[in-house]
């Protein structure tokens, strides 16, 4: 009987610990999903439009659809040997703000598209958002 009690006893222990490491994944995954809530809701493209005098300007748009403002926004410009970004500081909340794209793509533009954004949310977590849309947390060092 004792070694009946005994297989019970760690039976028991092996299924509290499997579902205790699937409430800690999941409460990890509840986690990520919270520190991402914010940033998920900004988005950065390039879009050209009329001028004034019939001519076209590239314009970036960064849209912070979240309910808090996001700081220290800036739009990395790949330009060859140049590591440059566009400033821009702060975007309101529910708000887009907009700001002149370099002349020259003008001459490769052919439609709107999602260009690299570099952030940080309300709670201080610095974000990039690459070109095909994809957001990762940056590890300030």
């Amino acid at each position: 009987m004792d070694a009946l009690s005994a297989v019970g006893t760690v039976g028991a222990f092996a299924v509290g610990f499997v579902l205790l490491r699937q409430e800690h994944r999941r409460e990890e995954v509840r986690a990520e999903e919270e520190r991402r809530l914010q940033a998920i809701k900004v988005s950065a493209w390039v879009e050209a439009r009329a001028t004034a005098y019939g001519g076209r300007e590239l314009l970036f748009h960064v849209h912070n659809a979240s309910e808090m403002p996001i700081y220290e926004v800036s739009l990395p410009t790949p330009d060859e040997g140049v590591h440059e970004a566009e400033f821009i500081g702060l975007v309101p909340p529910g708000q887009t703000v907009q700001r002149p794209a370099p002349r020259e793509w003008l001459k490769t533009y052919y439609s709107p598209e999602p260009v690299e954004i570099e952030f940080l949310d309300s709670s201080g977590r610095q974000w990039t958002r690459d070109e095909q849309g994809f957001l990762t947390p940056v590890d300030r060092a």
